[in-house]
């Protein structure tokens, strides 16, 4: 059978989450995530994030979450700024476009929006015979693994703020770039720039749910009846609550996601030291080396993983670490890297950890 480095959501969930499950039992509990280890879970969170008047909400996934969250904040005519590779635009089957809202997307650089492209959008979209941009959207980590750090969110967050625009951030990968070796953020940083986000728990631990997070005062009205009305609102929400009780109880959740991140780190530098290139600067658990196809074939004969893009006779691939990752899977994966790629490895580069070529 393949070892999975497909994505991040291939194991089911930590022991600690499957424990808390197992104590609840046959426990009596409030229904649509009104029960008691959804209150504590969000109590955890507002002292994860310092924020204590931030209202939280579970939900049961990702797509979900950005549906209801992205929805409740536009008016009809109003859309959406966001990176050509965000996940809105690219992996949730039209989602956001079914609403009725379009998705604006600007280039970016190694899957990063910056101020001067919200600027351009908004600038570009002059009259009522177009529509009019609300939100602009990013993602931490990004799709392509990369970070964005303190200036550069303070840089959106000051422009949204100029434009009359709301930000809203994608966490499903929070945990692992507020982890990464290049991210100067926090929690609370996050929640004083933003006006909602959310905190993944499927692709850090649990076994599903994603913690919605919204600092806005004027977002928070009749959110609940949102959830409802977009078919995301559990009866059994205490199933999500008692998760993230587990997982933010004792730091556990911070763990996860510095242990995928280090296999994340520790499987870029064997692969470059081999002399192989990246499409991306590693910054996460998230991995994409440039290989000669027949070098990718090898490795899919043992290996899942995502092909990426296509580069002439070259593929990117996206190899994808998580909190469950044995480190004696990327030692394996490493040493048949090393034997397959051995007669078509380039001259070998200096370590740098940077985007070459």
């Amino acid at each position: 059978m393949k070892y999975l480095f497909t994505s991040d959501y291939c194991e089911l969930a930590h022991p600690s989450v499957l424990e808390a499950f197992s104590a609840v039992g046959n426990t009596q509990f409030e229904g649509y995530g009104l029960d008691e280890f959804s209150m504590r879970a969000a109590e955890l969170v507002r002292e994860l994030t310092k924020a204590p008047s931030a209202d939280v909400h579970f939900i049961s996934g990702g797509t979900h979450a950005n549906l209801v969250m992205i929805s409740s904040m536009l008016r009809p005519h109003e859309a959406v700024i966001a990176p050509v590779t965000g996940h809105i635009f690219v992996h949730e089957a039209g989602a956001i476009e079914a609403t009725g809202h379009k998705v604006c997307t600007m280039s970016g650089k190694n899957g990063k929006l910056n101020a001067a492209e919200v600027e351009a959008v908004v600038k570009a979209h002059c009259d009522e015979h177009m529509v009019k941009p609300k939100l602009v959207y990013i993602s931490q980590s990004t799709e392509c693994g990369t970070v964005y750090n303190k200036a550069e969110l303070t840089e959106l967050s000051d422009c949204c703020k100029r434009n009359g625009l709301y930000l809203y951030m994608d966490g499903a990968r929070l945990g692992m770039a507020l982890c990464s070796h290049v991210c100067d953020l926090t929690y609370s940083d996050i929640a004083g720039l933003v006006d909602a986000f959310y905190i993944g728990g499927t692709k850090n631990g649990a076994l599903f749910g994603e913690a919605i997070v919204i600092c806005n005062d004027a977002l928070k009205d009749d959110f609940r009846f949102l959830i409802k009305q977009r078919g995301a609102m559990l009866a059994k929400g205490a199933a999500i609550g008692v998760q993230f009780e587990a997982l933010f109880k004792d730091g556990l959740y911070d763990r996860l996601a510095e242990h995928a991140v280090s296999m994340g780190r520790k499987l870029a530098a064997g692969i470059r030291v081999e002399g192989y290139r990246l499409l991306h600067q590693a910054d996460t658990n998230l991995v994409i080396p440039v290989l000669p196809t027949g070098l990718a074939d090898q490795l899919r004969e043992k290996y899942g993983f995502q092909d990426w893009e296509a580069l002439g006779d070259q593929v990117a691939i996206r190899l994808v670490t998580s909190w469950a990752t044995p480190e004696r899977m990327v030692d394996e994966f490493l040493a048949d890297f090393r034997r397959f790629g051995a007669k078509e490895a380039p001259e070998r580069p200096t370590m740098d950890w940077g985007i070459r070529g």
